[in-house]
């Protein structure tokens, strides 16, 4: 596998909504989303970095989450780990073929998980009941104009429910990860949105850009 140098842009050109991705070579980092972005993932990043990155905002029991821009599941298992059998996930992504290879992957490690497979695209509104949390592992660096879709995420939400951000570290995007929004950043939009208490639940090194971290926002509880 080789490694190219990622090539920067000046800005953030295009949306896209968290489908298959392909950073070069494969990242199934911390999104599970796909399992793309870079080798980030696939090199360096295992079922048990994932799971550190939720696991202190995902507790077992009987939620309902959702993953969105799940791809080949990386964090809807992680999930599905943390939650146990008596939770529900719904797991969305425009690419078929990824969440057939994820059911394939749910099956045959957590057979008891109760999982719901969307082919939706996640900046469309979906048909989803309340919901205790969502995951959005690197599924928000590929859009444009992110607010509108975290207020779309929030309607989703039961009061006191949270959002869970896989992210880079970074506001400077590359032609694989054209929008990343840092901690910083994510905290500033969480905020205008209308989410409380946002914090940074766990980080890992990215060869690429810097680091991946994991936030927790929360929903106002009335």
């Amino acid at each position: 596998m080789s490694m190219r140098t990622p090539v920067i842009q000046p800005s953030c050109t295009f949306s896209h909504t968290g489908e298959t991705h392909f950073f070069g070579e494969k990242l199934t980092v911390h999104t599970t989303q796909s399992a793309y972005c870079c080798a980030d993932s696939t090199l360096f990043m295992n079922h048990d970095d994932h799971v550190r990155l939720l696991s202190s905002a995902v507790q077992p029991g009987a939620a309902i989450w959702a993953d969105l821009g799940s791809g080949t599941g990386a964090f809807t298992l992680a999930l599905a780990d943390l939650l146990g059998p008596e939770g529900t996930i719904y797991s969305v992504d425009q690419d078929r073929g990824a969440l057939t290879a994820q059911r394939k992957a749910m099956e045959r490690r957590f057979p008891a998980s109760r999982v719901h497979y969307l082919t939706a695209d996640f900046t469309a509104r979906l048909a989803l009941p309340q919901l205790d949390g969502v995951v959005l592992a690197n599924s928000l660096h590929f859009v444009s104009s992110k607010e509108s879709v975290v207020r779309l995420v929030m309607s989703y939400l039961r009061p006191g429910g949270q959002i869970v951000l896989v992210e880079y570290n970074t506001d400077a995007g590359n032609r694989w990860v054209p929008c990343p929004l840092s901690f910083d950043t994510w905290r500033e939009l969480a905020g205008r949105c209308g989410l409380m208490a946002t914090r940074k639940l766990a980080a890992v090194p990215s060869r690429f850009l810097g680091e991946i971290y994991a936030a927790q926002s929360m929903a106002a509880r009335t």
